[in-house]
């Protein structure tokens, strides 16, 4: 099994693309947002034609009405994996949700589950409201959690409500063993700030351009705002403030570039410090062809 991760734009699907086609295998998305339906633009997944290159998997599982969280994706990772080996093919895991990874590799562990009410009340509690709460009651978290992103903020406070501990003291226990999924390689891609940054650049003018802002108003009437983990994707949380006259589209276009990078860059951190990889760094204008040649050769060692 081969584990391709890295942070957003950095060029890993189109890697992952020809690996599979070289080596055999077949592509399992590791993308939290991908996996619902009409999410498309904002999320760059894979279109009908990769589709029909090689087989994607965990892609359009969910509707926008539904909730959808790492248990899920271990579940059906898992199966999916057990079948794309059942056909002797090589599974290809690829994205930039790190939690998604290591709720796979290193089990899921004992966290408290969510509480339907207890999430109610949080949803309705104003952001700065609830970030006060988190300094006060668990600084550490505070301090490195996306405080702009209330999802990641309503679980620190809901688990620091159920359990009366700070969420930064329990996540090591929460850690349990995976059954085995047999042999796996892990590798991250990086690149250096400012080629990551221009990739991010022109992948943002690309998503505008295809009609990012078209397909939000769609999702909208489709439920969107009904699904507080979905609106919080990137791009797509955005330009719903731009169509609730919040800002400009110039000004929406610059936040997402400006969001994104700032998202890229925990990535990259979050992989460095979180998972054993190996991590490979892309040379700017380097071809995904090669970048997957010199996946191939580091998978010989």
């Amino acid at each position: 099994m081969l584990c391709l991760a890295g942070p957003t734009a950095v060029g890993k699907s189109e890697i992952a693309l020809l690996l599979a086609e070289q080596l055999g295998g077949e592509i399992i998305s590791v993308d939290s947002m991908q996996v619902y339906r009409g999410l498309d633009i904002g999320t760059a997944k894979p279109d009908a034609t990769e589709r029909a290159r090689v087989p994607h998997h965990l892609i359009d599982v969910a509707d926008l009405t539904e909730a959808f969280d790492a248990a899920q994706f271990v579940e059906l990772a898992t199966r999916a994996i057990a079948e794309i080996r059942a056909r002797g093919r090589r599974p290809i895991l690829c994205g930039g949700t790190g939690l998604y990874f290591k709720a796979l590799l290193e089990g899921l562990g004992n966290a408290p589950p969510s509480d339907r009410a207890l999430r109610n009340e949080l949803e309705r509690t104003p952001l700065p409201d609830l970030l006060r709460e988190l300094d006060e009651k668990d600084p550490a978290t505070a301090a490195r959690i996306d405080r702009q992103n209330p999802r990641r903020v309503f679980r620190a406070i809901e688990v620091l409500r159920l359990t009366g501990k700070p969420f930064s003291e329990q996540r090591a226990s929460w850690t349990q063993e995976q059954p085995s999924l047999g042999a796996f390689q892990f590798f991250a891609l990086a690149r250096e700030s400012e080629d990551l940054r221009a990739r991010i650049d022109a992948r943002v003018d690309r998503m505008f351009a295809r009609g990012l802002v078209e397909e939000t108003r769609s999702l909208l009437d489709r439920g969107l705002l009904d699904n507080r983990n979905a609106q919080q994707a990137l791009g797509y949380r955005q330009v719903i403030e731009h169509l609730r006259g919040e800002r400009s589209l110039v000004e929406t276009i610059a936040l997402v570039k400006r969001r994104t990078w700032q998202f890229a860059r925990r990535q990259r951190t979050w992989f460095r410090h979180q998972l054993a990889v190996v991590e490979m760094d892309l040379q700017p204008g380097e071809s995904a062809e090669s970048g997957a040649a010199r996946v191939r050769n580091l998978l010989g060692r």
